[in-house]
């Protein structure tokens, strides 16, 4: 059975896909690469995706291998041991939700630690579940769970400094 042709998958994808390079690479040119790259490997692979309703979390998931591919290899990490009970993310408030704005967001995810970034842009700009998450970034689900806690309490703490006018991360980078 066939799947959703190709101009239907890249009106539908683009967005999405291009909204999550730009939030791993803060670079316009560089997320532009991504995702043409993820269309193109849609365009000679996608007859190997058996179930058409998977066609975003396949690209997510191809863009991400691209990225990590550009990235070089790098280490797994555990940042936590995982415990039995759900891992606690921290809530942003209210106030500073009402106060951010897309490009504050953005700017936001490219002053986090790299290590973060993907967890929280899939969270926050793509909504994805537990498992899709664990899906495109080939962890387990306890180790998506820490890095996205860590992430948005870094992204919480970012979007503190922005509000208050100073950058408590831009000393890291």
């Amino acid at each position: 059975m066939p799947g959703p042709d190709f101009e239907t998958v890249a009106a539908d994808y683009y967005r999405p896909l291009y909204r999550f390079a730009f939030s791993l690479t803060c670079s316009e040119t560089e997320a532009c690469d991504l995702t043409q790259q993820a269309f193109y490997l849609w365009a000679t692979q996608s007859r190997q995706l058996r179930d058409a309703s998977k066609a975003k979390l396949w690209l997510l998931t191809t863009l991400h291998h691209a990225f990590q591919g550009r990235r070089g290899a790098q280490a797994r990490f555990a940042d936590t041991e995982l415990r039995e009970r759900e891992v606690d993310l921290p809530v942003i408030s209210p106030e500073t939700a009402r106060q951010v704005d897309a490009r504050q967001a953005v700017e936001a995810l490219g002053r986090m630690e790299e290590r973060y970034r993907a967890p929280v842009a899939l969270f926050y700009l793509e909504d994805c579940s537990w498992q899709e998450m664990a899906e495109i970034l080939e962890e387990p689900i306890g180790g998506v769970k820490s890095r996205l806690a860590h992430g948005l309490a870094q992204f919480q703490e970012v979007l503190s400094g922005s509000a208050a006018g100073n950058n408590p991360q831009g000393e890291r980078q």
